[in-house]
């Protein structure tokens, strides 16, 4: 007898019992698994990609976070997910270790134009941890609080303190530098307060007496310091006093 073909039916049936192999497309992730995968930086930028494709994964601010900080993120992704960061996490991104200099500078950048709009207590808060270039524009801030507190800042340098009085400066600000103890004792910083118009007279001619006379001489021919007080100096400095 011969034997019956099969029919369309059965051919189906075998068809949907074979495995399909799993795409990466379709597995779902938990936001623990993302960042999981996200403190790989050998992930491919594939899968980076997918991540910040899922609406879902990305409503999650670490997730966010870490998509826009890993290096094989696409600038483009990069940027986008910088620009959607919120204050503190804009400062948090600006100090991520892992993240790419230029990226962490367009943060700084943010950070730095949205100053005026921020609250006091905001600016607060940024002055003690933020990055030494935000700290450093709030040493000029016009609220006390703010640059006596950015002048406490750990990742504060002498340059920094330098350009702020270079900028200028409030008296106050001027003058609590010249009292500081950290800054004050640092010869750049004591050199930029010879050259700041607010530096009061006993604390210019204590810094004075620590040059040559040459070097004071060659300070005080681009000081802001009243003519005056110039003079002062310099006598003080020619009779040794």
């Amino acid at each position: 007898m011969p034997q019956e073909l099969p029919t369309n039916g059965s051919q189906e049936t075998k068809l949907q019992s074979i495995p399909t192999p799993l795409d990466d497309s379709t597995i779902v992730l938990t936001e623990d698994q993302a960042l999981a995968q996200l403190k790989d930086g050998d992930l491919t930028v594939e899968a980076v990609e997918r991540i910040s494709q899922n609406s879902a994964l990305m409503k999650s601010r670490k997730v966010h976070m870490a998509v826009a900080a890993h290096l094989r993120t696409p600038r483009r992704i990069a940027l986008r997910l910088i620009r959607e960061l919120y204050t503190f996490q804009l400062m948090k991104f600006a100090l991520t270790p892992t993240a790419a200099a230029e990226l962490k500078h367009i943060a700084e950048e943010l950070l730095l134009a949205r100053l005026a709009a921020i609250t006091l207590g905001e600016r607060i808060t940024l002055a003690r941890r933020s990055s030494e270039r935000v700290a450093g524009a709030l040493l000029l801030d016009k609220e006390t609080r703010v640059w006596q507190t950015a002048l406490e800042n750990a990742r504060l340098t002498e340059a920094v303190v330098v350009r702020a009085l270079q900028r200028g400066g409030s008296p106050a600000f001027v003058e609590a530098v010249s009292h500081h103890a950290k800054w004050s004792v640092r010869p750049e910083v004591q050199i930029a307060l010879l050259r700041n118009a607010h530096t009061p007279l006993a604390q210019a001619i204590k810094f004075a007496r620590r040059l040559s006379a040459h070097q004071l001489r060659d300070i005080l021919r681009t000081s802001r310091l009243p003519e005056k007080i110039k003079s002062y100096l310099r006598k003080v400095k020619e009779s040794g006093q």
